[in-house]
């Protein structure tokens, strides 16, 4: 369906929910990223659908509305806010709720949009849905660098910052004793709100159900952001994306979905819709992670908030299309972390001896990528992604996973991945948590496996503690051992693995080497945010090629074969996308829409006041691993791998963010510790990282609003 049509569709479901009431203590906004507040009463709102008469019990003759209960409970009586009622909640008086519309009847048109007056039917807990994000919470606590939050990063400045902040944080530290808070919240945070309108629409409104939901599949949203503030700006705006992960995993029961899509505060209760505009759930506050500052945008999809509903709503007719894909049951994510007791890392929900079929009706060049995608773990508190490269068990990941010294990051215990941010710019997305005393690269020590014996340039293999990888072509997934084979020592942040014992059925990448153009669609393919206890699958983002950094090419490339790659003056040195890169992500797979690899994710940006960017973030083109790939057809000619050991000044300084034109630049290793030598009296680099190291005085600052909650003499209050 052409876009326009399931844009056009969906306004006919979205509508905004506002909801007024009195509140003399100025206390109903709290933990709410927006508000208006005149006169005593406050107003609230945020986005919601009307219910197609296909999908709906409601024998009353009035259309219902779906929306989060979070915009009603604050108004909630005292007996029925502390205890969820069977039947109609009770409201405090004086409260009105009312839906903005674009469709008021048959003959409306849209652009005209009106409020109505609506009742509340019902509050709904969605237990499926809970419980999926209490056990991704769980999987987190312990490590309180990577503890989440509920909400919108913007909400953290509102006039509740401390509350809205510790919220999750105190409630995850009190659930590791048994208290059972984290349950309370998720439950809070999936609870919907079931409305009902005076509207004569039946009939008129229909919709299929999207019955199945596979990573990659194409995202809408329609919403109000900020909505109560000014509606003739935000009413029903639209926001695409894609499904970056589902939950639990090897479920065909999928209860959350992870959304790669942009959204902001007050599109909580948008109705989400796949391409062909089938309804795929229902958009929720996001989590957010306290360190990095990272959102993880939540939808439910639409038959687990049916089987909460008590029969007011229903699921899609039989007569009803829906798509038919086959997932293999399989959801994904992992991060960057700490993880823990790496024997209990399997998921309950996982099924035994599935092999995973990525046929489909429509598959997508995602999908068989995702099979070459692995998580890589160091000791018992590190993991990161890799690259599957041939059916022999070869691994491409990034060196700094394994030496995270020589690219600026410090030895923190529990995963923490600090790097000094205001005299290094970027941030490499891998492990931290390593042990010291690495030797250097030596050619001797050999790696057995049952593809014979693999040469290796490391002096002993021993040093790196208990590297185990995890392949997920099959269900259940499998762990293996694996073996350091080579790590660069040039401008390249690249390492090998090989894997000890070697699975069937291997699913290798397929590489392209051509220079990726300009604009052309990516998507990025890893394990970012979520560990491995999690259970999750490679998490898959969506964006475009948004600079092709070149160089000139090195004279020892010219000498492996070039029929992969047209040899010109320049080759691409550097990727940047705007597609979504966490932590953990680092050693993933950028792939373009054919489905081939064209780069390795590395590293993205981040403030001086530690949030990440991620959507500024820099890959290793494909065209640059060349001699990578050369090795791994045989894994025999290890002087191929030398060429990426050659110093170049030029490449240096381009993932050093330098000016090429800089004095001289010293090989990798001495250019990244100078990058951040504490010692230095002046702030090294290029001005990109001045800049960031700026702006962690802005993030140091202290607050404009006093004490009292009023701003100080010189800022201008703005309504968002």
């Amino acid at each position: 369906m052409d876009l326009s049509k399931t844009v056009d569709l969906a306004r006919n479901f979205a509508v905004m929910v506002r909801v007024r009431g009195p509140d003399p203590k100025g206390m109903k906004m709290r933990k709410h990223a927006f508000h208006q507040y005149r006169s005593g009463e406050t107003t609230l709102s945020a986005s919601g659908m009307l219910v197609p008469d296909t999908l709906s019990n409601n024998s009353e003759g009035r259309v219902l509305v779906l929306t989060v209960a979070s915009v009603v409970e604050p108004f909630l009586s005292l007996q029925h806010r502390h205890s969820i009622p069977q039947d109609r909640p009770e409201l405090i008086p004086g409260v009105r709720i009312d839906i903005m519309t674009e469709k008021t009847n048959e003959n409306s048109n849209q652009g005209t949009p009106c409020w109505l007056g609506a009742q509340l039917l019902s509050l709904v807990d969605v237990p499926a849905s809970a419980l999926c994000l209490q056990t991704l919470i769980e999987a987190s606590l312990g490590s309180p660098e990577h503890e989440w939050e509920v909400g919108w990063s913007l909400a953290s400045n509102s006039n509740d910052n401390k509350t809205s902040k510790d919220f999750f944080r105190t409630q995850g530290k009190l659930e590791v004793g048994g208290s059972g808070s984290v349950s309370l919240v998720c439950k809070s945070l999936t609870r919907m709100a079931i409305l009902s309108v005076s509207l004569s629409l039946k009939d008129l409104l229909g919709s299929n159900v999207s019955s199945m939901n596979k990573r990659g599949d194409f995202l809408l949203a329609v919403g109000s952001p900020f909505g109560v503030l000014s509606p003739t700006h935000f009413f029903n705006s639209i926001s695409v994306g894609r499904v970056a992960n589902c939950y639990p995993p090897y479920s065909s029961d999928v209860s959350l979905l992870m959304a790669d899509i942009r959204s902001l505060p007050g599109m909580e209760g948008s109705p989400v819709f796949s391409e062909d505009a089938c309804l795929s759930g229902i958009m929720i506050r996001p989590l957010r992670q306290k360190t990095s500052g990272a959102e993880i945008q939540l939808v439910i999809p639409w038959d687990a908030i049916v089987d909460a509903s008590s029969g007011l709503l229903q699921k899609a007719p039989q007569n009803t299309v829906k798509w038919l894909y086959n997932q293999g049951g399989r959801p994904y994510a992992a991060g960057e972390a700490t993880f823990t007791d790496t024997d209990k890392l399997d998921s309950p929900w996982r099924n035994k001896n599935e092999h995973i079929n990525f046929n489909s009706s429509l598959p997508l060049p995602t999908e068989k990528t995702m099979a070459s995608i692995c998580l890589v773990t160091i000791g018992d508190g590190v993991w990161a992604s890799g690259v599957l490269l041939n059916s022999q068990g070869l691994i491409l990941t990034n060196a700094h996973l394994l030496e995270p010294w020589r690219f600026g990051k410090t030895h923190v215990s529990g995963g923490g991945y600090g790097t000094n941010s205001e005299n290094f710019p970027f941030k490499s997305e891998g492990a931290t948590d390593l042990g010291n005393g690495i030797t250097s690269i030596q050619e001797s020590q050999t790696l057995q496996s049952k593809v014979g014996t693999v040469h290796s340039f490391i002096a002993d293999t021993n040093n790196y503690r208990n590297i185990r990888v995890r392949l997920d072509h099959v269900n259940p997934s499998v762990w293996c051992g694996a073996r350091v084979v080579y790590i660069c020592k040039g401008p390249w942040d690249v390492a090998l693995l090989q894997l000890e014992s070697v699975p069937d059925k291997l699913l290798p990448v397929e590489m392209n080497f051509s220079r990726p153009s300009t604009g052309s669609k990516t998507y990025v393919i890893g394990h970012g945010l979520f560990g491995p206890k999690c259970g999750f699958f490679p998490s898959v983002c969506s964006g475009v090629v948004a600079k092709v950094v070149e160089a000139k090419t090195p004279q020892s490339y010219q000498s492996i074969q070039t029929e992969l790659m047209h040899m010109h003056e320049l080759f691409p040195a550097m990727l940047e996308t705007t597609a979504s890169v966490h932590p953990g992500a680092s050693g993933g797979a950028v792939i373009n829409s054919d489905g081939h690899m064209i780069g390795l994710v590395t590293s993205n940006a981040r403030h001086g006041g530690g949030t990440i960017i991620p959507h500024l973030n820099f890959s290793i083109p494909s065209a640059a691993l060349l001699p990578i790939f050369m090795f791994s057809k045989d894994m025999k000619n290890l002087s191929v791998l030398r060429i990426l050991d050659e110093p170049d000044e030029y490449i240096s300084s381009v993932w050093a963010l330098m000016r090429p034109s800089s004095p001289k630049v010293n090989a990798m290793p001495n250019l990244r510790q100078s990058l951040v030598d504490n010692k230095s009296k002046e702030v090294q680099g290029s001005k990109f990282a001045k800049f960031i190291a700026e702006r962690n005085d802005i993030f140091k600052m202290p607050s404009n609003i006093g004490k009292s909650g009023v701003l100080t003499k010189g800022v201008v209050p703005s309504k968002l």
